[in-house]
């Protein structure tokens, strides 16, 4: 008997200490290659690497690193998707971020027909940019970038920002609900 309330007391001691371990400590995916309708903690594409997700769900944060490139199709993403200095990033074909879609410093991006809750930043872009016809629930800001940006059809609950821009941005058809500033107050 003594021994049954001993094993019990251990097994609770346990189980308490993994819990909070297992919550704490989220898993971060490395990609290079193809994942498709999985379900990943984080996920990471790491230097010079390719990444193709479709239908692939991210319940933490999608991180790009220098020279990757994240091709995205009908994924679902509950945290952000973080790029600095990547080749290439796309979310496409009725993609989902929970959070932000945040791509600086680095060559082209596409968002296209995606749906993100939170903001889209194009920073500093030395390629192609592309937001069309995509719901976005914060402001989309353009600043500084080199390589052109379209703009299209988007539904865009916060602000449209364009700043710093050669060429200026183009497009039209956009919903704002916040206000248009600056190189893009025509779209």
């Amino acid at each position: 008997m003594k021994r049954s309330i001993v094993t019990l007391a251990l097994l609770a001691v346990g189980a308490a200490v993994l819990v909070p371990g297992g919550l704490v400590w989220a898993e971060e995916r490395v990609c290079r290659g193809t994942i498709g309708g999985v379900t990943v903690d984080n996920l990471r594409v790491p230097d010079a690497a390719t990444c193709i997700l479709s239908g692939t769900l991210v319940e933490g944060t999608v991180k790009v690193e220098s020279n990757a490139v994240l091709k995205a199709y009908g994924i679902r993403v509950i945290g952000n998707v973080q790029a600095e200095n990547a080749q290439k990033v796309v979310l496409v074909d009725r993609s989902k971020i929970g959070g932000s879609v945040q791509i600086v410093q680095g060559r082209a991006a596409r968002v296209i027909g995606a749906r993100i809750n939170g903001d889209i930043l194009f920073d500093e872009q030395e390629g192609k940019l592309a937001a069309k016809g995509s719901r976005i629930g914060g402001n989309l800001q353009a600043f500084q970038n080199r390589g052109g940006v379209s703009i299209l059809n988007n539904r865009i609950d916060g602000n449209l920002q364009c700043k710093e821009n050669s060429p200026a941005p183009v497009g039209g058809g956009n919903v704002v609900e916040g206000n248009k500033d600056d190189q893009c107050e025509d779209l």
